[in-house]
């Protein structure tokens, strides 16, 4: 009783309320964010005082160590590691040959802007079809978020149902795959021999290079040739091709509807789209030639690949997306060694700049705000890649102990209570057994039946 006592002594009569533990708090919170800004800034200063600036250090090299000085305790630096990167101009040879291939990439989704063309593209879609195939999927999607709840939003609006309805058509009856193309004269399949030059008709339609094929029929032995249009309206007339006439066509027909797109430029020659959903406010991937619509994953954790860059380029901005695709980094990232980062980052910084020189700045900070919300989106997969793969590991160093012994698991409480259930629905059906007999009837146990054992003998 005295210790009960002595204890209740002890405790403060009178304790700080909500209101005074959340100054402190605050006030303990802007010291240290102080304090750390005043080492940061310090550091910074060191660094841009040294012999080499932050600009013209080697990103891949270590840091220098901390300068010292007598009486003055300088912060390391390691308090810079979590400044942002800058952008360096490319120096070396491979570096330049990297951004002029950027460059020249960025121009594709540029292809797409004619006034004119987009029209004329609009006459070979069954614009009634789609958008009455839009109006019953948007309709289907906005009963099902009308049965979660009243505040609930639709998966998709119907932008993003218009380009579904649009992505099924067109692999479906407007254009079609081609590997090795048949024998314009007796239609036996033809084996690739190489590659020739594209006639001058061919370079004129946008064709850079031309595949050259034989008919397999000895009795035949004629040639074709295959050209590869990069013009998305001369892919209007041929309606054939792979991956890349793919892209380009149906990219053209995104924007023919009104839909921003981005062409996606992979490192692991590979092409696909992505379109920008209003309703979902994001950018959301598109691959035509699998009829993927959101599946980022597919490329590595269904296609088993590994992608190193995965570049969007569009009418107004580029962006590095390989993020969003690649999820896990240290299984499915293959090497980036093209460039360094803050090259990359210098690259994109200057095709954004280019193709936004003639606009407003209204147009402009709306870009921005939408590329810091896409940056935000692809740190979140980051975070979320590295959690998951934190909780996989956590059961096995938890069952370790320090000595390396494995401890018992802890019990699984359904299982548990599932054994326990069980347990006692058989004790139930013995004693039902007993008292009612075999046939129902009450009484006493039969002892010729085989489920009841026969009585002890008498002592």
């Amino acid at each position: 009783m005295a210790e009960r006592l002595s204890i209740r002594s002890r405790v403060p009569q009178n304790p700080l309320d909500e209101v005074k533990c959340q100054q402190l708090t605050d006030q303990f919170r802007q010291i240290l964010s102080t304090k750390r800004m005043n080492s940061l800034s310090t550091g910074i200063s060191i660094s841009r005082s040294g012999s080499r600036s932050s600009r013209e250090r080697d990103y891949g090299s270590p840091l220098p160590l901390p300068l010292s000085s007598a009486g003055n305790d300088l912060p390391a630096y390691n308090s810079l590691r979590n400044i942002p990167l800058i952008p360096k101009a490319p120096q070396d040879a491979r570096s330049i040959r990297f951004r002029s291939m950027l460059h020249t990439l960025a121009n594709m989704p540029c292809k797409w802007e004619n006034p004119g063309l987009l029209d004329e593209a609009l006459r070979v879609v069954p614009l009634e079809r789609i958008y009455n195939e839009a109006q019953e999927e948007c309709d289907v999607l906005n009963a099902e978020a009308a049965s979660l709840g009243p505040n609930k939003k639709a998966a998709w609006g119907y932008q993003d149902c218009v380009i579904r309805a649009l992505m099924r058509w067109f692999k479906s009856s407007f254009f079609s795959w081609v590997n090795n193309p048949p024998c314009s004269t007796c239609g036996t399949p033809t084996i690739g021999v190489g590659m020739a030059a594209p006639t001058p008709d061919e370079q004129a339609r946008g064709a850079t290079q031309v595949e050259l094929y034989k008919c397999s029929f000895e009795g035949c032995g004629q040639y074709e040739r295959f050209p590869r249009y990069n013009d998305a309206f001369v892919l209007l007339e041929t309606r054939k091709g792979r991956v890349g006439e793919w892209a380009n066509c149906f990219g053209m027909l995104c924007r023919a509807m009104g839909t921003r797109v981005r062409w996606i430029w992979n490192s692991e020659d590979h092409v696909w789209l992505e379109i920008y959903s209003l309703h979902r406010r994001k950018w959301v991937s598109v691959d035509v030639c699998e009829q993927a619509w959101d599946k980022p994953k597919l490329y590595t954790e269904g296609w088993q690949r590994k992608l190193a860059y995965c570049i969007g380029f569009s009418a107004d901005g580029a962006m590095d997306v390989t993020r969003r695709y690649v999820r896990n980094f240290s299984r499915w990232g293959a090497d980036r060694s093209r460039t360094p980062e803050p090259v990359l980052l210098y690259i994109l910084d200057e095709i954004r700049a280019t193709k936004r020189r003639d606009m407003s700045k209204q147009d402009k900070f709306r870009l921005e705000g939408e590329e810091m919300r896409e940056y935000r989106e692809l740190q979140g997969y980051v975070a979320s890649a590295i959690a998951a793969e934190v909780c996989k590991s956590l059961p096995d160093s938890f069952f370790k102990g320090q000595s390396g012994h494995n401890r018992s698991p802890r019990p699984d409480p359904d299982a548990q209570k599932a054994a326990e259930a069980r347990q006692n629905s058989a004790q139930a059906d013995v004693d039902r057994t007993r008292i009612r007999g075999p046939n129902g009837a009450r009484g006493a146990p039969n002892p010729q039946h085989p489920q009841n054992p026969p009585p002890p003998p008498p002592r």
